[in-house]
């Protein structure tokens, strides 16, 4: 038996990376990250934000650089060429699958009316 959470939590996961991802078409440190996400209606904890951007790097999808002109030093985080490819075709891929899903949920939601 699937708890509830647990379907919540991995459908999160799921969409964790293609949404780091569109948020680093511009140089970003994790806390302006964070806040990015958040706005857009995606929260994120940084336990569960650093991991991810030091995999997607350590996978090439991402660079990333300090910058110590100001205080504290930051570590800015972009898409590199392999991630700018990456997330185009994530993006496309989450584009299609999200017809599909919306598809079938209108189904069920019809379905439910002939109850």
């Amino acid at each position: 038996m699937v708890e509830r959470d647990n379907g919540l939590v991995e459908l999160r996961r799921g969409v964790l990376m293609l949404a780091v991802l569109s948020r680093l078409q511009n140089p970003q440190y994790g806390y302006s990250l964070r806040q990015a996400l958040a706005e857009g209606g995606l929260p994120i904890e940084e336990g569960t934000l650093y991991p991810l951007l030091r995999r997607l790097e350590a996978q090439g999808l991402l660079a990333s650089e300090w910058n110590t002109e100001h205080s504290p030093p930051r570590r800015y985080y972009r898409l590199s060429s392999d991630g700018q490819r990456v997330f185009a075709e994530l993006a496309a891929a989450w584009r299609m699958q999200a017809q599909v899903i919306n598809g079938l949920l209108q189904q069920e939601l019809g379905n439910d009316d002939r109850r």
